[in-house]
């Protein structure tokens, strides 16, 4: 793959309307242009280096996952061909190339749909404070890295950009979004990590926990954003697996171990990340892409 680095995109004959942590998204009238660029965040800030080629990586994946979940829930993608899209975004083909989607337009959900299938990350501080993730009480003397007997649905808030999303309890995802719905991504959400999660495993990567996003769009609930990166869920190698501590990853947990490492207190401006980090982040990244999709 040729790595093409972009840290944001600057198209003035299309219309930006966001400029999320990783993607910028352009309204071309009835459809969505998304970008998944070099960014990448940590504890919810963004860091101030790319990692060359993360976006396309992110992409390829994401593609990869949305034809599989197909028989499950219908998603928002349009093409990821760049000669398929309109003509206003042909001047700008060789960035969006590999790293793009054209995707439906659709009502984001107001909530995150986390789904755990071992207890880790905040999960697993929540667990030794009270026993319990999202409201849900676990097993008394489950270790760090544990697998959980079944996956829990543990959703969170969607905070704007640099504040920090909050875990809630169902009942919580229930007045955000009302009951109906909250069900539905509960078990469609579930659904997906447990198919995603099987496949993963033949290849050697356990998917520990993962983010979902949803939209509707004629009254049609939709997957939507990214789906089981190693942006938005742990990929751990089986080969290494060990409850009882972290886990070596092929997601951004080196770029979060090196960022306690320095003491970094979670809170902007984020430290400027030295070469070996985002050299190595990169390779964790494509030994996920590789690993799954060979």
């Amino acid at each position: 793959m040729a790595i093409n680095t972009i840290f944001e995109t600057d198209f003035p004959e299309l219309q930006l309307i966001k400029r999320g942590k990783v993607r910028d998204i352009y309204d071309l009238d009835d459809k969505i242009l998304m970008i998944a660029s070099d960014r990448i965040s940590a504890y919810d800030v963004v860091m101030p280096n790319a990692v060359p080629g993360k976006g396309e990586i992110l992409t390829q994946i994401s593609l990869f996952w949305f034809k599989i979940m197909e028989d499950l829930v219908s998603n928002h993608l349009i093409s990821s061909n760049v000669e398929e899209y309109p003509e206003i975004c042909k001047p700008y083909a060789d960035a969006l190339n590999g790293r793009s989607m054209l995707v439906k337009k659709a009502e984001p959900l107001t909530i995150e749909c986390v789904v755990r299938g071992y207890i880790s990350g905040s999960g697993w501080k929540s667990y030794q404070d009270s026993g319990e993730v999202c409201g849900i009480k676990l097993p008394a003397g489950l270790k760090e890295s544990d697998q959980l007997a079944e996956p829990i649905f543990t959703p969170s808030t969607k905070e704007e950009l640099g504040a920090h999303d909050i875990n809630i309890d169902f009942d919580e995802a229930v007045n955000l979004v009302g009951a109906e719905l909250a069900e539905q991504v509960r078990d469609l959400s579930i659904a997906i990590y447990k198919k995603g999660a099987a496949l993963a495993a033949e290849k050697g990567i356990i998917i520990a926990d993962t983010k979902f996003e949803f939209g509707i769009i004629n009254e049609q609930l939709i997957l939507i954003d990214e789906v089981l990166t190693p942006d938005s869920s742990r990929f751990w190698p089986k080969r290494t697996y060990q409850p009882g501590g972290p886990q070596n990853s092929f997601d951004k947990q080196y770029l979060r171990d090196y960022l306690t490492s320095i003491k970094w207190d979670k809170n902007p401006p984020a430290p400027s990340l030295p070469e070996e980090v985002i050299k190595k982040t990169y390779q964790k990244y494509m030994e996920a892409l590789t690993s799954l999709t060979q």
